[in-house]
Formats: structure tokens, C-alpha cells, sequence
């Protein structure tokens, strides 16, 4: 009778063990980028605080090129597969932050000028990129004597603090003064007063800020000496690791933008002349092996 009872409660435990097992294999699939899709619900990351890319404005509405990428592929991905397009729910995406929240099943995808590099590659996947930008400066209008690298020989650079962009520059022309603030506004605003003399990071960045105040400022496409790009960013979409199928419909999504001129569109809506932007080689991603 004892072992009787033992053989039906080690079965019960193999039985309860084996559901347990189902269920957390299936709610690995329940967070796919696609399943949600046509669940109708799709929770998309992006930047706040930053203008022409991504910017949550005083209304709650979203703008910014980063974003109108990320409904785009959306809303196509969703034409493609027959199904209706889903409701967005936005989720802000700090730099420091975006392989965690990827991770943790807290936003299906994110677009928020998100460089592609081996680092992010191993926790991540990516679509793209949907754009190659390069560092540049963003200086007065009327700062005529500025127009490439030599010309800030012991002017004062600013960038964000612990920003790679301005040590780059300070490597490469030691005679640069820089000045560090927390944010790129607080840079702007700097530069409006006439308190420092450029500020440097990707040109997407730059021309987010100078198509927000016609007229006052312009960008310079920053080149080393022998004329190539200072640096290359190419931005792609993160994703779950390992979701071919999403990071595919991703693609081909962003191929369409491409080729039907809406991504073009896009980023004269958002970043004016959009200098130093070009379209990424969606798909591609062989440059990591550089």
C-alpha cells in the first residue's frame, strides 16, 4: 500500500514537473516580436530626449525619425502577414539600458540610435542597420572659421560626459579644450550663448538639434586627414537574441522604406538636409568582422 502511494506521488511530481516545462517553453514563444504582433499589442522602445530621432513631446506624442521607423517596420510587418495593425505602447530606452530591457521580455524591439557593435551582437539580435551616420560638429551659423577638425585647434568642444566623441577629437588635436555637460540640450544651450564653440557626436544627433532651430546652426561632416569619416554608426533595430524570424520580417520591412523613398521621406521630415546620413546596407552586417 506504502509503495503504491509512492508510485502515485512520484507520478503526480513527473506529471507537474513536465507542465512546468511546457509552460516555460511556450511563454519563450509568447514574447516573440511576430506573436505579438498579431496579438495586437506591441511595446516599442526609443530615446525621449532627443529631437528629430526620438522625443516624447509635451502632449505625450512621440516623434523623431527612430520612431517613425520603428511604427513603419511595424505597420508593414503587419500588412505583409495579413493581420491588423497592432496597438503601440512606447518605453523609454536609455542608452545603458537596452540590452536589459531586450532581455527581460520588457519591449519587443528598440530604435533609438542604436549602434550596432560585437559587444551588443552577443546579447542581442539586430535588423539593419537602416542608416550609416559619422561623427560631426554642430556649430554656429554665423561660425564661419569652423568647417572641419584643424579649424578647433584651441577652440572649446563639448559633449556629454564620458562621451567617446570628444576624447576622439582631443586625441586627434590636442590643442581642443573640452567641455563636458550632462545632456546634449545643455551643449545646444551652450552653444547658442556662446559659451563653448562646437559640439561633437553623430551627425544624426546634430541634425536632430539644427532642424529644431532653423537658421542658428549647421552641420560639419567630420573627416580625418586623409578625407575619410572620422567614425562610422551604423543604427539597427535590437531585438530578442536568437528571433531570426522577427529580426528577418524586420528586414524586409526596412528594405521596402527604403526602396518605395519613405525612408528618405522620413529623414528630411525629421532631420532636414540630413548631413552625414545615408541608408544602411540592411542586412549586412559583415562590418563587425572589421
Amino acid at each position: 500500500m506504502n509503495r503504491s502511494l509512492i508510485r502515485s506521488a512520484a507520478a503526480v511530481g513527473a506529471a507537474a514537473l513536465a507542465a512546468v516545462t511546457l509552460s516555460a517553453c511556450g511563454g519563450g514563444e509568447s514574447t516573440s516580436l511576430l506573436k505579438n504582433i498579431e496579438s495586437g499589442k506591441v511595446t516599442l522602445g526609443t530615446k525621449y530626449d532627443q529631437p528629430g530621432l526620438g522625443l516624447r513631446n509635451k502632449d505625450g506624442s512621440m516623434s523623431g525619425l527612430d520612431v517613425d521607423i520603428a511604427q513603419a517596420v511595424v505597420k508593414e510587418i503587419a500588412e505583409a502577414k495579413g493581420w491588423d495593425a497592432p496597438t503601440v505602447e512606447w518605453r523609454e530606452t536609455p542608452s545603458a539600458q537596452r540590452e536589459t530591457l531586450i532581455q527581460n521580455g520588457e519591449v519587443d524591439m528598440i530604435a533609438a540610435t542604436y549602434s550596432i557593435n560585437k559587444g551588443r551582437a552577443e546579447s542581442v539580435n539586430f535588423a539593419g542597420p537602416y542608416l550609416l551616420t559619422h561623427q560631426g560638429l554642430l556649430v554656429r551659423e554665423d561660425a564661419k572659421e569652423i568647417n572641419g577638425l584643424n579649424d578647433l585647434d584651441g577652440k572649446i568642444l563639448c559633449s556629454v560626459s564620458g562621451s567617446t566623441p570628444a576624447q576622439k577629437v582631443k586625441d586627434e588635436l590636442p590643442g581642443v579644450q573640452l567641455q563636458e555637460y550632462d545632456t546634449y540640450s545643455s551643449c545646444v544651450e551652450a552653444l547658442r550663448q556662446g559659451n563653448i564653440d562646437a559640439l561633437t557626436t553623430d551627425a544624426t544627433i546634430l541634425n536632430g538639434y539644427a532642424a529644431q532651430s532653423p537658421g542658428q546652426f549647421r552641420v560639419i561632416e567630420l573627416k580625418k586627414a586623409d578625407g575619410s569619416d572620422f567614425t562610422d554608426e551604423y543604427y539597427g533595430v535590437g531585438l530578442a537574441k536568437d528571433d531570426k524570424e522577427g529580426t528577418d520580417a524586420i528586414n524586409e520591412a526596412l528594405k521596402k522604406l527604403q526602396d518605395n523613398g519613405t525612408f528618405d521621406e522620413l529623414v528630411k521630415k525629421n532631420l532636414g538636409a540630413g548631413e552625414g546620413v545615408t541608408k544602411g546596407n540592411v542586412g549586412d552586417l559583415s562590418f563587425l568582422e572589421k
